[in-house]
């Protein structure tokens, strides 16, 4: 269980329940028995809670199975237009996707983890895993990067201490000082890079966004294959347009 760690005061029902959630959400459709299965926990009790989740309208029985409802996109949507980042930066995040013809995407930091609020893809770009509301390891993206080379240092150790550094893939950073040297490098120039980290055969450029005084909202990028993310673009011209489509949004954001 992803907050494991802050399970102190935890409730065993509210438990179960968010864990079934999550499993529906993983297998697509289910049943009671696999479920019970799956979670180790009597049929009844899943049914229990499955049934208290149809009349509350969070899933739908179809013939033996469940399957969630549309009731979490209406809270996903909700919970989404209430960052003000996202308000301000999707246009600017569309419109890079549309320029660069790759992926681009904005994301905020969220117990650890970064959390895409919006995902854009111009007419070139790669399916990847990256989704609205996709969470991803911080030190394995340069969006991650990007927000932990602007946070405290003992904000960045705690993310470490609680999320760890696991390699996914050969080229992800997994030691904690590499990491803080490539995060002193992006505080200094301003830029994360991400040479095949999170994914392998896609690299992806990216830029925080920060309130005048400092504070860390989210980090916008553009990512794409290491076939067209290459020399000067990579290096020079996509992180160019990413600080300038930034100094628009921080911009809009102090003076909305």
């Amino acid at each position: 269980m992803d907050e494991a760690d802050d399970a102190g005061g935890l409730i065993r029902a509210v438990d179960t329940t968010l864990r079934i959630v999550e499993t529906l959400n993983d297998l697509g459709t289910a049943g009671v028995t696999e479920l019970a299965r799956g979670l180790d926990e009597p049929k009844s009790t899943v049914y229990n809670h499955l049934d208290t989740l149809r009349r509350r309208g969070y899933v739908v029985k179809e013939d033996d199975e469940y399957r969630l409802a549309c009731r979490f996109l209406e809270l996903g949507s909700m919970t989404r237009e209430r960052y003000l980042v996202y308000r301000i930066a999707r246009d600017e995040v569309t419109a890079l996707a549309e320029e660069t013809g790759e992926l681009a995407g904005l994301v905020v930091e969220e117990h650890g983890y970064g959390v895409f609020l919006h995902r854009a893809k111009g007419n070139q770009a790669v399916h990847v895993d990256t989704h609205v509301g996709k969470r991803i390891h911080l030190h394995g993206a340069a969006l991650g990067k990007a927000m932990l080379a602007f946070s405290s240092a003992e904000r960045v150790r705690e993310v470490i201490d609680r999320r760890g550094l696991p390699a996914l893939t050969d080229h992800t950073i997994t030691d904690a000082d590499a990491l803080f040297d490539e995060l002193e490098r992006i505080s200094d120039e301003g830029v994360a890079f991400d040479d095949e980290e999170r994914i392998s055969g896609l690299r992806s450029v990216a830029v925080p966004l920060r309130t005048d005084d400092g504070e860390v909202l989210g980090a916008i990028s553009v990512a794409g294959p290491t076939s067209r993310l290459r020399g000067e673009r990579f290096r020079s011209e996509l992180p160019d347009r990413l600080r300038s489509a930034a100094n628009v949004i921080e911009l809009n954001i102090t003076y909305l």
